[in-house]
């Protein structure tokens, strides 16, 4: 999986540690997203043959949670832990810290885990043995603290650190921890992408299921650090030179590579030429990921395809922006991809996905593209079998439906029969 090193033979150690304080200094409900996390198998979460699970669920005192990742972390095997919580701001030393149950401002000094000392246990360890996958909320201060400070949550030089930071709700209710539910849903669809491609994905998935708000988003880099970005974070192995064409295609003619040159070789019996200057050298073209994505699916390895595609919608958001041609073609390029692996529900949304975001690009309601969405997203949406599914989704159809009605008469009629 790429993760950790340590080889497959190794044993592993899983930490899931969800906290949050109880009342109503909660921001986040840390724990929901430890069932759907356990019920991963341990070697899936470490990349490993066998691993070892230690859950965290709310606890109240950081010195037994310091205890519990040291003994985590004494271990010669991978170590990834799991993190989900909320970040406050110590203003004496202006230090961040991972708030636990009973932490409230007042205490938060005495009540909650210091990051730095996380740093502490896990930035020993030998680099590349270490991963730590963080959805966090963080409070006003952590939150413009890591706008002027991005290495803020810096780990040190060996843990790789994949995460997303989004600021606490004011009021009303906790968020959700999305990102890291994304990564759960991933492991047990059953792909193995690398852990760069499930980040990519689990960032387009949390940004889909909530008004996201802004983010700092993190990937490993040589010199890691939260960086203030509403998109995704890169994935260096997967550099598109040329702007895909938005067409919702798997199957595009594949780019040609540029010719080769050669200087002629001058006949024996002529003089010597003067020394030639060098042709500068081809221009590297990408080659077009399609063909790659599309063999990956019809082959059955659907998480593998959908994590390449995901890579490559997040570059398209880094170079392009959420809004975005590009962007909406790698979104409608998923949706195919939903629709190949058996996911009519998740085809749909991803389709309606894609015609929101085309009528927001100031695309007209009769403009092929946006009728082919929304035409799909019908279509995806009739072959979903779980009623309470296909409820959820049945509104957001109508409404598109309304504003799209598409060249087949009666369309809106039959949805709306359909749903009652």
């Amino acid at each position: 999986m790429g993760a950790v090193d340590g080889g497959a033979s190794a044993v592993g150690t899983a930490v899931l540690l969800a906290a949050a304080p109880a009342g109503r200094g909660r921001a986040m409900d840390a724990a929901s997203v430890l069932p759907v996390l356990a019920a991963v198998p341990p070697g899936v979460l470490t990349g490993t043959a066998t691993a070892t699970v230690v859950e965290l669920a709310d606890p109240l005192d950081p010195q037994t949670v310091l205890t519990r990742l040291r003994a985590a972390a004494a271990g010669p095997g991978p170590l990834v832990v799991f993190l989900a919580g909320q970040l406050h701001l110590d203003k004496r030393q202006s230090l961040p810290h991972l708030a636990l149950a009973r932490t409230t401002t007042a205490t938060l000094r005495y009540t909650a885990l210091p990051w730095h000392w996380l740093a502490g246990e896990l930035g020993g360890r030998p680099p590349g043995a270490t991963t730590v996958v963080a959805d966090l909320a963080a409070d006003p201060e952590v939150w413009q603290r890591l706008a002027a400070a991005p290495d803020l949550l810096h780990l040190g030089p060996g843990p790789h650190l994949y995460g997303r930071v989004t600021p606490a709700p004011r009021r009303g209710e906790p968020t959700t921890p999305d990102y890291l539910r994304a990564w759960a849903e991933l492991w047990r669809a059953g792909a193995r992408p690398p852990f760069p491609a499930m980040h990519a994905e689990a960032v387009v998935r949390a940004a889909a299921r909530e008004a996201a708000p802004e983010a700092f988003l993190l990937a490993p880099a040589p010199n890691p650090a939260f960086a203030p970005s509403p998109t995704p974070a890169p994935v260096p192995s997967l550099t598109p030179a040329a702007t895909p064409a938005p067409v919702p295609t798997l199957t595009p003619a594949a780019t040609p590579a540029p010719a080769a040159t050669s200087a002629p070789v001058p006949p024996a019996s002529a003089p010597s030429p003067a020394p030639a200057v060098p042709a500068p050298p081809a221009p590297f073209v990408a080659q077009d990921p399609h063909p790659a994505i599309l063999a990956a699916a019809m082959a059955g390895r659907h998480g593998e395809a959908a994590a390449m595609a995901a890579a490559w919608e997040s570059e398209a958001l880094r170079h392009h922006g959420p809004r975005s041609v590009e962007a909406v073609h790698w979104t409608e390029v998923r949706a195919d991809l939903a629709r190949l692996a058996g996911e009519p529900a998740r085809s749909c949304e991803l389709w309606l996905s894609a015609a929101e975001f085309r009528l927001a690009l100031r695309q007209p309601a009769d403009d092929p593209d946006v009728e082919a969405a929304v035409d799909r997203a019908h279509h995806q949406w009739e072959q979903i079998g779980d009623r309470v599914r296909a409820g959820s989704l049945g509104p957001a159809l109508v409404a598109l439906r309304e504003r799209v009605p598409g060249r087949r008469p009666g369309a809106l009629a039959a949805l709306r029969r359909r749903m009652t």
